[in-house]
């Protein structure tokens, strides 16, 4: 890798790896993966910018699992409590202000983005998008609150914008846009999840149904999508110590669609 604090030659690598200026680049990142970044989060997310150029835009997830007592961060932070510490638990958690609500389990890059001048964010309280660029509104626009990862959520958008994702560090087991393939199988299996929320500043607590998102069997799924990729579809480089893809959104949720199809039992 070049030198870490040379952002020119930084974006040089990404667009090597094949990001292109006015791409739609969903990023899933690892930066300690790719190793020292002098400037850290703030120096990627430049050179992520440098890359894609002025009508570029920079989209990453900012889920916040950490409002929701359906989510498996919850159930892992209430493992061998008992009712009352679990109860103590539910009553601490803040509700969703899709302004302030930060998102650790997404990791540096995603709060550099989502924290930056200018940043856009969606505004499900669970599975929110942050972007930075000259589409951010449009990308992020009627993310409805019943709809994690589906038609009504920045995915959809991203696919009808022929959307690149770059994973910078990440394996396939981390790749989001596999999960709008869940919606886009017939007959997913639905369930209940519930979360935090504030309308008009009251602290409640919200349920609905949506899609049971699983994300089990998605290095699989990506392996396979890999080994049988069309020309551009996904292309490889090392960037730093961690190797990278930079994938087409579209040509990922098309093979997820029909593997997942192929793959999981209806209903299941």
């Amino acid at each position: 890798m070049p030198a870490p604090d040379d952002g020119e030659r930084l974006a040089g690598a990404l667009s090597a790896l094949g990001v292109r200026p006015g791409d739609a680049l969903l990023v899933h990142a690892s930066l300690r993966s790719v190793g020292p970044v002098a400037g850290g989060p703030h120096a990627v997310l430049a050179a992520l910018r440098r890359a894609v150029g002025r009508e570029g835009t920079v989209v990453v997830p900012s889920f916040t699992p950490e409002n929701s007592d359906t989510s498996p961060h919850y159930r892992a932070r209430v493992r061998g409590l008992d009712a009352g510490a679990r109860e103590a638990v539910r009553s601490s958690m803040p509700p969703f202000d899709p302004a302030l609500t930060p998102a650790p389990s997404m990791g540096a890059l995603a709060e550099a983005v989502r924290t930056a001048v200018g940043a856009r964010r969606s505004g499900h309280p669970q599975t929110s998008f942050a972007a930075l660029g000259p589409r951010a509104a449009e990308l992020l626009a009627g993310h409805r609150p019943d709809c994690h990862l589906g038609e009504d959520s920045p995915l959809a958008r991203l696919y009808e914008a022929d959307a690149t994702i770059l994973l910078l560090g990440t394996g396939f087991d981390t790749c989001t846009a596999f999960h709008l393939g869940e919606y886009r199988r017939p007959g997913p299996p639905l369930r209940r999840y519930r979360c935090v929320v504030a309308p008009r500043g009251v602290r409640q607590w919200w349920e609905y149904e949506d899609v049971a998102l699983d994300d089990g069997d998605f290095a699989a799924l990506g392996a396979a999508f890999e080994e049988s990729a069309g020309p551009g579809d996904v292309m490889t480089a090392l960037i730093g110590a961690a190797p990278c893809r930079r994938v087409r959104l579209r040509a990922a949720v098309d093979f997820a669609t029909e593997w997942l199809t192929d793959h999981r039992q209806s209903g299941s």
